[in-house]
């Protein structure tokens, strides 16, 4: 394997696109996993299921959706392009965007269960002495329930980093501008380069072996901590 003839931009550019992604999907999706960990009925119930999406539809599909949600003809894409000279699709922030939808759903999943799971005695105790909600939430709820948001958020990460179908939907494969890892192994392949393929799938292995070993150890930790 000659890796080392390898353009590392698309390694590079899946790593910033899942570090920005997990970000986002860490500000959107802790507080809405806390929401619906509070709130059990229908509703609720009926927003997990939307939130879930991303995880069955095909990514072809969730992209498709995502265009005519912001691609250029759309009104928000319209508006943003006319007003702002912004264009959300066809570019890194179109594989953000992609990404963080996709990854979106596995931060919510596994950080509602955490957070459901609490003794709601300990939230009702706080309260009583005069904690405020935000104080609650980062000095009780956040540390008893990190085992199950950081599950959550190496698999966010993950999942953000070997994003393919959503993200060659909204991002295109514009060489050393949207041309992440996944992408680049499937164009590798298209044009009979079997060896940077092969070389590429290694690189790719390694690296999510090597996070999975690494969220393991830690959350064996954070349990002997508990």
């Amino acid at each position: 394997m000659m890796i080392q003839h390898i353009n590392l931009f698309p390694l590079y550019l899946s790593f910033k696109v899942a570090l920005i992604s997990t970000m986002l999907c860490i500000i959107v999706g802790m507080p809405l996993s806390y929401c619906l960990a509070r709130k059990q009925n229908h509703v609720s119930d009926f927003f997990e299921s939307l939130t879930n999406l991303p995880i069955v539809l095909p990514p072809t599909v969730l992209g498709y959706y995502i265009l005519v949600l912001l691609g250029r003809q759309s009104p928000v894409g319209r508006f943003l392009e006319d007003r702002f000279d912004i264009m959300l699709v066809f570019n890194q922030t179109g594989a953000v965007i992609a990404s963080t939808i996709v990854a979106l759903p596995y931060i919510i999943k596994s950080s509602r269960v955490a957070l459901s799971g609490i003794n709601s005695d300990y939230i009702h105790a706080a309260r009583i002495l005069g904690r405020s909600e935000i104080n609650i939430f980062f000095t009780i709820i956040v540390p008893i329930a990190w085992p199950g948001i950081f599950a959550g958020i190496s698999m966010a990460f993950v999942r953000a980093l070997g994003d393919f179908g959503a993200t060659l939907m909204v991002a295109g494969s514009i060489p050393d501008k949207t041309l992440t890892m996944s992408i680049a192994i499937y164009d590798a392949l298209q044009a009979g380069n079997e060896d940077m393929a092969n070389s590429m799938v290694f690189i790719m292995t390694i690296i999510a072996v090597s996070v999975l070993f690494v969220v393991n150890r830690l959350e064996k930790k954070l349990h002997r901590w508990e």
